[in-house]
């Protein structure tokens, strides 16, 4: 189990030896909230639970903080190559990771300082029909891919989106910090100035 983070935590990414952690992968998840529905909803629905299609994007920065690159489900590699999203989950549905994005740190272009990830909802749905939203970094370059750290989302609220954490260098390696700022847009690139404020 990893370290559990709190918002505006920070935590340096090196393995146990202190050498810098190389491959991670963020997970991100959430599920539906539980919605107080009458009968006729609930008939409609069939008696299913919401689904929640929100996206989770990684937005590359450079030292004066200008956007280099995003990954998201419209771009699925950086153009460097060394962030790769594993594809979008529709529903939010199950346990565990709903969203991943594999991260080389070894490959990350020198001009990008700082990867800023987001959730976003295309589809507008707001965060007060969303809960246990999290993000959590692994660490990938070992076979049984241990949970490093991980930031549990406590809020909610009528936004559409979420600045959850960034990686930032951090001499011959990475800080990780929990952020967890409200924002408001359908993809990335809608809050990639706002979540430029962070770093």
């Amino acid at each position: 189990m990893g370290l559990t983070l709190r918002k505006g935590d920070a935590l340096t990414l090196t393995k146990k030896d202190g050498s810098s952690l190389t491959r991670i992968h963020m997970g991100l998840g959430w599920d539906a909230a539980e919605q107080k529905r009458g009968f006729l909803a609930s008939l409609l629905s069939g008696g299913k639970p919401q689904e929640i299609d929100l996206d989770a994007s990684a937005i590359l920065y450079t030292s004066d903080r200008r956007v280099q690159d995003i990954v998201y489900y419209g771009q699925l590699k950086s153009r460097d190559f060394s962030i790769t999203h594993t594809g979008d989950n529709l529903t939010g549905e199950g346990d565990g990771d709903d969203e991943v994005l594999l991260v080389d740190l070894n490959r990350v272009d020198d001009s990008v300082k700082h990867i800023v990830f987001v959730i976003t909802s295309y589809s507008r749905q707001t965060f007060d029909q969303i809960e246990n939203a999290f993000c959590r970094v692994v660490d990938d370059a070992l076979p049984s891919k241990p949970e490093v750290a991980r930031f549990d989302l406590t809020e909610q609220g009528r936004f559409t989106a979420m600045i959850m954490a960034s990686l930032s260098r951090n001499g011959q390696g990475w800080k990780f910090t929990a952020i967890g700022k409200p924002a408001n847009g359908k993809v990335a690139h809608d809050i990639a100035a706002e979540a430029a404020t962070v770093l």
